[in-house]
């Protein structure tokens, strides 16, 4: 059943020196959706509609690059990995909107089709991808619908890779956008890292035989510091949309905004939203790497209690110049249950401040716990029964 333990100023925290609550700083946007999540401490900064439907346009493309990462990360695919654009693939995509230029027949390696979604946005790149991973498009849409569900998107479905309208099938929302990315951010970093900021790519030939360069449509890169990702998206029905990521000084912010009506708008928009969450706000740190904030009841284990522990330095995003009034408490379903291995996450640190949302840090186990002997369990079973 879950347990709750409250914690004091005077516990492992660090509290003190807390002036008068300050109110969360506000942002205006004409984005029908917007929603903005600061991965150093899980913060949600801005919510505005973020569980709304909505076709994703380009943004579906993330997860397609997921999916592909995931299976590179596992030595599925590689990235020198040849595949061919078929000439019925061809004809359907090679003028339908955004394109990387492939010509029928053309074989192409993952690396340079990963390439031409990412930077590009090609839809032609994504579904010769597809094909090539599994067949057919909708065989690699279930891989995306099974990885969506895995991350939690709840609020999200895929009919197609390349997120090309098709009558509502395929429908995400803000927040699923930004889980997404945060989870391509944090289980792929050396993949992100290498396709989601170059800031322009080069393949196919123009008529005349010159090389087709074009340029990351991503609003923030080069302009906003530390700007690094993601992906852009347009249809007529969805409007212009970005999901974005940055990172300045240990934080790294994720931001979705949905609905602008040009691209000019979504640029300025995107460029001003982001300025605001690293301004606006910072981080204040609370419990250090290591540092055990309390202790859990465990159930038939070689030990009947285990310390809980920080897994990373921990700090909470409040807003800029201050320092809020906090409370905080650990959250646990107990008693735990051996046997536990040091390092899992068994419990959860909430804190809260009034007039903003909950911040809510994973805590870890401090030691391995064992199952307890036949002896343990016998004498634990007698206590219940006498109610000892």
């Amino acid at each position: 059943m879950p347990k709750m333990i409250h914690l004091s100023a005077a516990s492992a925290l660090v509290l003190a020196a807390m002036p008068a609550t300050a109110a969360a700083p506000t942002f205006d946007t004409p984005a029908p959706v917007a929603y903005m999540v600061d991965m150093s401490s899980n913060a949600v900064l801005y919510s505005k509609d973020p569980d709304h439907r909505m076709p994703p346009a380009s943004t579906a493309k993330m997860m397609t690059v997921y999916v592909v990462f995931d299976m590179i990360k596992k030595g599925q695919l590689k990235p020198d990995q040849q595949f061919t654009m078929s000439p019925e693939t061809w004809r359907k995509w090679h003028s339908q909107g955004s394109t990387m230029f492939l010509k029928a027949n053309e074989s192409v390696s993952v690396d340079n089709l990963l390439k031409g979604i990412v930077t590009l946005s090609g839809n032609d790149a994504c579904v010769v991808l597809a094909e090539g991973i599994s067949g057919t498009e909708q065989a690699f849409t279930d891989r995306m619908n099974e990885a969506a569900k895995k991350l939690g998107l709840t609020n999200s479905h895929f009919g197609t890779s390349n997120g090309w309208p098709d009558n509502g099938v395929t429908y995400v929302t803000a927040r699923d956008l930004a889980k997404l990315a945060e989870a391509t951010i944090r289980d792929f970093p050396d993949l992100y890292k290498r396709y989601y900021s170059l800031p322009n790519f080069t393949w196919g030939t123009q008529m005349n035989g010159s090389a087709i360069d074009q340029a990351n449509r991503d609003p923030l890169l080069g302009v906003v510091a530390g700007a690094d990702g993601l992906k852009t998206g347009h249809t007529e029905e969805a409007g212009y949309s970005f999901v974005g990521s940055a990172i300045q000084n240990g934080r790294r912010l994720v931001m979705v905004v949905a609905g602008f009506t040009s691209y000019n708008q979504r640029k300025d928009e995107s460029i001003k939203f982001m300025n605001w969450g690293f301004r606006a706000w910072q981080t204040h740190p609370i419990v250090a790497k290591g540092k055990q904030v309390a202790t859990a009841e465990v159930q038939l284990g070689s030990s009947s209690s285990v310390g809980l522990v920080a897994a990373d330095n921990l700090a909470m995003t409040v807003p800029s110049g201050t320092t809020p009034n906090t409370n905080a408490k650990v959250v646990y379903d107990g008693p735990l249950k051996a046997p536990i291995k040091a390092g899992d996450h068994v419990a959860d640190l909430i804190v809260t401040s009034p007039g903003m949302p909950d911040q809510r840090f994973p805590l870890v186990a401090d030691k391995d716990v064992g199952q307890a002997g036949f002896f343990g369990r016998a004498w634990t079973g007698l206590m219940q029964l006498f109610g000892g």
